[in-house]
């Protein structure tokens, strides 16, 4: 269950389309504060939503000499997720990729690492949420959190490796994990979310053999 901040305490809209460290930095600390505020009390009439993130599936498929991602995710927000998104403050979401190279009795190589990262934004005068695409610009508008969320997991068609640059004699293996990242905030609030377990969202890797 979320928590709604009063109106004085939101995120300004103009603010955060600027990407002001300092105005992030003062609504999240409002947040995190205001939620510590609720007190044993409400703790126990509302219990803490921790959030998840889970790969359910993920392939790859050859499509003209490119291997494109196929994948489908369950990303729940934790409780102060959840209200920092409402208040106005973006959540960035990480997909990382990583192409192994079997080599047998020898270690295996790691030869790629890629990170597609996705911004998800709450606008309170429209009332809508977008995802946008950190990596190519493009965007896209929902009226809930959970077709947007939806959205987000539902990878189609994301071209993760030319295969001319893979070896034709060696195996490989591919791993994916999603997770909620924090790089786009202050040092100060960084700090603060590495003692946040809610901000500790984090898949497990999901692992899978290239298909050739």
């Amino acid at each position: 269950m979320a928590f709604t901040l009063p109106a004085w305490k939101r995120c300004p809209e103009k603010k955060m389309r600027g990407k002001s460290s300092i105005g992030i930095t003062a609504c999240v600390l409002a947040i995190i504060a205001g939620m510590l505020a609720l007190g044993p009390a409400n703790a126990q009439q509302l219990p803490e939503r921790q959030g998840f993130f889970d790969i359910r599936s993920a392939t790859t498929v050859l499509n003209e000499g490119v291997h494109e991602l196929e994948s489908r995710l369950q990303l729940i927000l934790s409780d102060e997720a959840l209200e920092a998104l409402n208040s106005g403050v973006p959540l960035t979401i990480a997909l990382d990729f990583e192409v192994i190279r079997v080599r047998g009795l020898w270690l295996d190589s790691l030869d790629a690492t890629l990170t597609f990262t996705y911004e998800l934004e709450y606008r309170p005068l429209s009332q809508r949420y977008i995802v946008r695409n950190l990596n190519s610009g493009n965007q896209d508008s929902f009226a809930t959190l959970y077709s947007a969320l939806n959205n987000l997991g539902r990878i189609q068609g994301l071209p993760v490796v030319d295969d001319a640059l893979l070896d034709s004699e060696s195996r490989y293996r591919l791993r994916l994990r999603a997770r909620l990242s924090t790089k786009q905030y202050p040092a100060a609030l960084r700090l603060l979310f590495f003692w946040r377990s809610q901000w500790q969202l984090e898949s497990d890797w999901y692992e899978w053999t290239l298909a050739r």
